[in-house]
């Protein structure tokens, strides 16, 4: 059976995202979603107006590979160099509050849930929809190149 790991990561999120924009209403940006940078190691706002849904289609990747995992991990994961004046570049982390609000949505959608004091983890609901992008996407590989047909 084909899964996540099976995939192009890149294909994977935007097609995800797609989905969660057409089919999950609870998954929308927030207000303030077109003005906030997505951390201090950033210099400006994601110039892409969908980022919040490639957000979360990343999430939901990060916790099918990784799951259990909290808050604090994926501030880590999502974090980037920053320069200090002249000095060597410090990592920092991302910004909090879009990883929590948009782990939160991915709750009320019933795609992901948590584990008490482990962090969140993918509902079968969750696990199957990913399952099933990864299928189509592998499927449309396979029909382009089709040497890929012997891996699946």
């Amino acid at each position: 059976m084909v899964n996540v790991h099976d995939v192009p990561q890149d294909l994977l999120i935007k097609r995800l995202a797609e989905e969660l924009k057409r089919k999950y209403p609870q998954v929308s940006p927030p207000a303030w979603a077109i003005y906030v940078k997505t951390g201090s190691h950033a210099e400006r706002p994601p110039q892409d107006k969908d980022w919040w849904y490639t957000r979360c289609a990343s999430l939901l990747r990060k916790i099918y590979l990784h799951g259990p995992i909290g808050v604090s991990d994926l501030r880590i994961m999502y974090g980037g160099r920053k320069r200090v004046g002249y000095s060597l570049a410090h990592h920092r982390d991302s910004g909090g509050s879009a990883v929590r609000k948009a782990l939160q949505q991915l709750e009320a959608s019933g795609l992901i849930t948590k584990l008490d004091r482990k962090g969140r983890i993918l509902t079968s609901q969750g696990r199957a929809l990913l399952d099933r992008l990864s299928t189509e996407i592998f499927e449309d590989l396979v029909k382009t190149n089709p040497s890929l047909a012997r891996y699946s």
